[in-house]
């Protein structure tokens, strides 16, 4: 049995659980560190402790997949909170030298964030004052951004000098400030490449957009990348929570010998040039980086490629999952797309030309495609694709969806593989889709609770979401070979944003 050690990004469950479902009953196992040094949400973790523990392991392991962020900071969260100067940054990170000379071959991959900036005001995962501030200071950056490459609105600039005299200057400058600290980490990691310490790392952005503070703070971490000459070692694409996933199973290729090619696959003509919501380029552009970062290639055609992946995208702007109302139906996804041809063409490059194929649900964002879940099961290869995912962005579903294929392609069917789908569909669409909307509507109001704040991560309302999800893998996820049980249900971070399950069949 091989050993990868896994730094994670944070104690969530797309962090720190969905990796080793991927790899279970494989000849791989992921090790990760204990949750009591990771801290929780907002409370921070001890940087110092998990890099203790990523030493203390590395000489029993055959690789190791590090998040920057926890080790500097010791979450994502806590990269956005931090108060730490540089100085105690800069030695945090200096700690991966000694790590490689100490264990010279031992094979490490990394990623390091570049802080994102959101469009809405919200303190649930940002400093408080974001809570009543958050709007003002994206916009700032946005304008400020177009300023200087002089394409302002008049109407722009007078939102700006609005913004300059009501936002507490306090607020701006503890933001500001801070995005400054983590760049200069950013280029800190890339040294680290360039030395030979890191063998391969990826930049994710989380939600990101052309302009603003996100867009301007990756133009100087991609212009560093270029200086030090490491574009072919360092990747920067749209991501933030599946980026374990990529690298994971890019170190399972790399161990195997093996670089997958991928064919892809859109539901609609007009799919390669959507550009998803809390993303800043075209769709095809991020999958061409996603595949890579795996340690796969595009292929470009069906015959050659080890790999099929479908892309269920409208045919237009992406809409997303609500928490107050149905999608309504619209052109972009009834007229613009075509699923019947999608599942058609899964099923006959699964059974004639002997292709693992694998769906990226990327339709919506915040949660997963419902017709596509019914066409898949009434063609009855629910369980015979090769990987699934679709939750939150584009790019969470693709870091997920392309990770679990790719190691499907190496290993082929398994029990724990089948589990680990009845386990996306159930939360990606089950949860996310209906049974999430149908608890804040009905139930949160009532009980005096909300979106962001419920009655414990396992109270009354994890018993509801539990009672719901049961119910809908009964109806749309069993068949006469696979009967979903819902063993465990939880509210990570005490809200509805995500659940966490455990799935089994019996």
């Amino acid at each position: 049995m091989k050993t990868i050690l896994l730094v994670p990004l944070d104690e969530r469950p797309c962090n720190y659980q969905y990796q080793s479902l991927m790899v279970k009953d494989t000849d791989f196992t992921v090790k990760l560190p204990p949750l009591s040094i990771l801290g929780k949400k907002k409370t921070p973790g001890d940087p110092d402790r998990i890099f203790d523990w990523l030493y203390e392991n590395a000489a029993d392991c055959d690789g190791a997949v590090i998040s920057i962020d926890a080790l500097v900071y010791s979450s994502i969260l806590a990269s956005r909170l931090h108060q730490d100067p540089l100085s105690v940054l800069s030695a945090r990170i200096a700690r991966l030298r000694d790590l490689k000379a100490a264990f010279p071959s031992l094979k490490l991959f990394g990623f390091t964030l570049i802080m994102r900036n959101p469009r809405y005001s919200s303190g649930d995962e940002e400093p408080d004052y974001y809570e009543y501030w958050g709007r003002e200071i994206h916009r700032y950056g946005v304008i400020r951004h177009k300023m200087e490459l002089s394409i302002e609105t008049q109407e722009e600039r007078e939102e700006y000098d609005d913004i300059c005299r009501r936002l507490p200057q306090e607020y701006l400058n503890d933001y500001l400030s801070r995005r400054e600290k983590n760049i200069e980490i950013n280029k800190m990691a890339i040294d680290l490449v360039r030395d030979g310490i890191l063998d391969f790392m990826i930049v994710p952005q989380d939600d990101s957009s052309p302009y603003g503070l996100t867009a301007k703070d990756q133009q100087v971490v991609r212009s560093y990348i270029r200086s030090t000459h490491t574009q072919l070692s360092v990747y920067m694409y749209p991501d933030a929570d599946a980026v374990e996933n990529t690298l994971i199973a890019r170190m399972i290729n790399e161990a195997n010998g093996v670089r997958p090619l991928v064919y892809v696959k859109y539901a609609s003509a007009l799919g390669s040039s959507v550009i998803p919501l809390y993303e800043d380029r075209l769709v095809n552009e991020t999958i061409k980086y996603q595949i890579l970062a795996a340690g796969g290639l595009v292929a470009s055609s069906v015959q050659e490629a080890d790999l099929v992946l479908m892309i269920n995208t409208p045919g237009g702007n992406p809409k997303e999952h609500g928490i107050d109302k149905p999608i309504p139906p619209s052109i972009e996804y009834d007229a613009y797309r075509n699923q019947i041809e999608q599942v058609e063409y899964a099923a006959y490059a699964m059974e004639t030309l002997h292709k693992p194929v694998c769906f990226a649900d990327v339709a919506y964002g915040n949660g997963g495609d419902p017709e596509l879940l019914s066409l898949l099961k009434e063609k009855g290869i629910l369980y015979s694709v090769a990987g699934y995912a679709g939750w939150n962005t584009s790019s969470n579903t693709l870091g997920t969806t392309i990770p679990m294929a790719m190691i499907f392609c190496i290993y082929g069917p398994r029990r724990a593989h089948e589990e680990f789908l009845a386990a996306r569909y159930l939360e990606d669409i089950g949860y996310m889709a209906f049974v999430r909307r149908e608890v804040c509507t009905e139930e949160l109001q009532k009980r005096g609770l909300n979106y962001f704040l419920v009655d414990g991560e396992e109270g009354q309302i994890a018993s509801i979401v539990k009672e719901k999800l049961q119910a809908f893998a009964d109806q749309m996820l069993c068949d006469d070979t696979h009967h979903v049980v819902l063993k465990t249900c939880r509210m990570p971070w005490n809200r509805m944003f995500e659940t966490e399950i455990h799935v089994c069949f019996e």
